[in-house]
């Protein structure tokens, strides 16, 4: 019911009806609405909503992102939560476009980019700018390569204001992530599955994606070792800590249900589905709530790995590596907590202590 109400709202707030979801909206309805598949399924099933890859009430703007995902998907190599975000944001700029989108495309110029950007981006957080200027940009080389935009257009996108490295990594206290794992109750199914995702996250220092994508067969019980299906789908090992495996035996043995799911992590009630990015950051949010805290993110938890092994001291090289990251300049910006490192360039305050 809950979800049926969410998915009414959703649909009342954009002027829609069911019979109005295509296959693309029904994605961002996915994304954005909590449970909203089976409510999808639902419809389909009922003949209301078109299923997906048909091309029933798919306008030109429409039959436009199919293929910029596509392409996304298959010439980028970009997994399908990264395809999802740009093709919601770049839904805004067609949208945008006056007339029969293939006369706008044809005629479009670098004053009108850089009119929808100043436009759209008004008021809203440097965060979702960012975001909104990548997927223009990845949408305005596709329509390049592709022939529909005779110039490229990709560098009238202007940049959205911003420093690198001039904020701090947010990362939990100890006590806070103790907490958060204290207030999974383990009698239960959803506690054990829930302890065993959190102690993933910190441990590991996973992403929520990460978590989600685990499967069955990448835990090596035998080597403690667990596979990490990363960006760009690269495939990385890292030892299985005690406590971590510990959490996740304790799941799958009293906990998982049987389904066809290959993923380490399911839902807790029919029809049992692999947990979506989203899923796992509902997960996050819940404990906070739990355990009486703010509520925040999933990552809040990498950046306190990141924390705990300098304060204990790892060298950046040493975090990058259980991070993962692909370049040091991603890692650096943990150089500003390490408070032991940065102690010594501290200087003596003029004229003894004040």
């Amino acid at each position: 019911m809950r979800a049926m109400a969410g998915a009414s709202s959703w649909l009342e707030e954009r002027g829609l009806a069911a019979g109005g979801l295509t296959p693309l909206l029904a994605a961002d309805l996915r994304a954005d609405v909590r449970h909203a598949g089976p409510v999808l399924r639902f419809l389909r099933e009922a003949g209301v909503v078109p299923a997906p890859g048909s091309a029933a009430g798919a306008g030109p703007a429409e039959a436009m992102l199919a293929q910029f995902r596509a392409w996304l998907a298959g010439e980028r190599g970009l997994s399908a939560a990264t395809v999802g975000c740009y093709a919601k944001q770049a839904r805004k700029f067609l949208e945008y476009l006056p007339g029969p989108l293939d006369a706008a495309l044809a005629q479009l110029d670098a004053g009108q980019v850089t009119s929808f950007m100043v436009g759209y981006c008004q008021g809203r957080n440097p965060e979702s700018a960012k975001a909104t200027v990548t997927a223009v940009r990845a949408l305005l080389r596709f329509l390049h390569v592709t022939g529909h935009v005779p110039v490229p257009l990709a560098a009238a996108v202007p940049a959205v204001a911003g420093w690198r490295l001039a904020s701090l990594p947010r990362g939990l206290d100890a006590v806070v992530v103790a907490r958060l794992l204290a207030s999974c109750d383990r009698g239960t199914v959803t506690g054990r599955r829930d302890l065993a995702i959190l102690t993933m996250l910190a441990r590991l220092g996973l992403r929520g994606a990460e978590v989600a994508a685990l499967e069955l067969a990448d835990v090596d019980w035998h080597g403690g070792e667990v596979a990490i299906r990363g960006k760009g789908g690269r495939i990385e090992r890292l030892p299985l800590p005690a406590d971590a495996g510990e959490a996740v035996a304790a799941y799958l043995m009293a906990g998982r249900p049987r389904c066809g799911a290959r993923t380490v992590f399911c839902t807790v009630r029919a029809p049992y589905r692999r947990l979506s990015p989203a899923a796992i950051r509902g997960i996050m949010a819940q404990a906070c709530r739990r355990a009486g805290l703010p509520r925040a993110g999933a990552h809040r938890l990498r950046h306190s790995l990141a924390t705990q092994m300098l304060r204990a001291g790892a060298s950046l090289p040493e975090v990058g590596q259980v991070l993962r990251h692909r370049s040091q300049l991603a890692t650096s910006v943990y150089a500003k907590v390490d408070e032991n490192a940065l102690r010594v360039l501290a200087r003596p305050w003029p004229g003894g202590q004040s």
